[in-house]
């Protein structure tokens, strides 16, 4: 399907889906049709002395039957693209880095820098560490290995990615495995949208859901505090290092679940982790929230915390869930802002957001 019509029906399936709650036009961005995506993963298929990326047809079992052979993979960013070719190579011509080889992981990121997971069936020994190091210099990236109960890091398991807001550039350290916005130029038209969205601000953010403050950094710059929670030690720990790289110290980050700060902020429960984080909810003038939940949306409980903020602005990864959310939330607010960000092109799948803002007395 051609990558207009296929937006264009995401298009008119988000529209559909918002009519319900009088949404306005949609806002929409779309992706480039090649070379979005930052992450790729690909099982090395092992035929004679012969080895090459490969992936699988949908629903079937990894067999030569299903093999698809992956020289080059358009959807994937071209430094992944120029590395895939050099790196096989140089692995074709290394009998202990080719040995055993099952998969490989590419991160890559705006800023240049690249991450490469190579998974073994074997034991990684002090052969492999040399080889791989050599490699790592020769092709300037950094390299893990990995195999049942092994994790080597031969320099770092980091990238360093840089965005740009709104003419601001932002750092991030992103971890290997850990969650991060796959297509960073759709991305980057996110994190500008949500910033539209709370121009004017004069009080206090609260964010819920903040990963490694994706969105926490460039908001942060409209608001004078932010307080942002997270329960996810690796995010709050990437999170910590995002803000030092930033200068961004109106933030403090809490890791608790959604679900436990709206117990801390009726005042049903008091959080260690709040007062080691010199955290006193009074102090803090808050009229806006932001929210980035997970695929199953926001619960009942935290909703109802949500509905006590004058605007919400809501990133959502399902529309459905975003629109059961809806159901309550506009009971109490207006729907002023509706976007679509095309995060996945040639998918089903819908990346979107609304701003919300409290009805009248």
């Amino acid at each position: 399907m051609p990558y207009q019509t296929q937006l264009k029906e995401k298009t008119d399936r988000l529209t559909a889906l918002l009519t319900p709650f009088a949404a306005p036009e949609l806002q929409v961005f779309p992706s480039a049709e090649q070379g979005y995506r930052m992450r790729a993963e690909f099982r090395v298929w092992h035929e004679g002395d012969e080895i090459s990326y490969a992936m699988f047809q949908a629903g079937s079992k990894a067999s030569s039957a299903s093999l698809i052979k992956m020289p080059q993979f358009p959807a994937a960013h071209e430094s992944i693209n120029a590395l895939m070719p050099v790196l096989l190579k140089k692995v074709s011509g290394c009998t202990v880095l080719k040995t055993r080889f099952y998969q490989c992981e590419f991160l890559a990121t705006l800023s240049g820098e690249m991450l490469v997971s190579m998974i073994y069936h074997k034991k990684l020994d002090d052969e492999w560490i040399a080889a791989a190091r050599a490699l790592q210099d020769e092709l300037g990236i950094h390299i893990i290995g990995r195999s049942r109960g092994q994790k080597i890091v031969l320099s770092q398991d980091y990238v360093t990615e840089k965005l740009n807001v709104h003419g601001e550039t932002f750092q991030y350290r992103q971890l290997e495995g850990g969650f991060t916005q796959p297509n960073a130029k759709v991305c980057e038209k996110m994190l500008e949208w949500a910033c539209d969205q709370a121009q004017g601000a004069t009080d206090d953010l609260l964010e819920l859901y903040c990963g490694n403050g994706n969105f926490t950094l460039p908001l942060s710059r409209r608001f004078n505090r932010v307080l942002a929670t997270e329960v996810s030690k690796t995010s709050v720990a990437a999170a910590q290092w995002n803000i030092q790289a930033n200068q961004a110290d109106n933030i403090v980050i809490a890791r608790l679940s959604a679900e436990e700060f709206s117990a801390a902020f009726s005042g049903s429960r008091n959080f260690q982790r709040l007062a080691q984080n010199g955290v006193v909810l009074a102090d803090y003038d808050f009229s806006t929230i932001f929210i980035d939940p997970p695929h199953a949306g926001v619960d009942d409980e935290t909703l109802k915390l949500v509905a006590q903020f004058d605007r919400v602005i809501y990133v959502s990864c399902n529309p459905e869930t975003l629109c059961s959310n809806l159901l309550a939330l506009t009971k109490t607010h207006t729907v002023q802002a509706a976007a679509l960000f095309d995060q996945f092109p040639f998918t089903h799948h819908i990346e979107s957001g609304v701003l919300l803002v409290k009805k009248a007395a």
